[in-house]
């Protein structure tokens, strides 16, 4: 599964229960990031034990990306036999301390900064 944009590129992949996030998500309200959070609700649709978020390639979230991951961080957080996993940079200014604010949606979610 793939979700090409302009300057972004989203990779799930089903086997691995992973989702890679690659570019500038820049897009406008929860309308155009209902794709994405339809390919995160697929990969989860398999109940997988881990769930990993590798956002080590996203330069730029905007604040409407940031309530989407929320949202699904949230709605993972009720089926407690998904564990989260979510790989960030420490070179990328925002994913400090906003991934570090999804680990307060979900206590047991895995936060991995390099």
């Amino acid at each position: 599964m793939e979700i090409n944009g302009d300057n972004y590129k989203i990779c799930g992949d089903n086997q691995l229960a992973t989702v890679d996030f690659i570019g500038s998500l820049r897009l406008s309200g929860t309308e155009e990031y209902a794709p994405i959070l339809k390919l995160l609700h697929e990969v989860a649709s398999l109940e997988p034990s881990n769930i990993t978020l590798n956002l080590k390639q996203l330069n730029f979230l905007n604040s409407s990306g940031i309530s989407m991951l929320s949202k699904f961080v949230i709605e993972m957080r009720k089926k407690s036999t998904v564990k989260m996993i979510v790989i960030g940079s420490n070179d990328i200014p925002w994913q400090g301390k906003s991934l570090k604010n999804l680990q307060r949606l979900m206590p047991g979610l895995t936060l991995e900064l390099h």
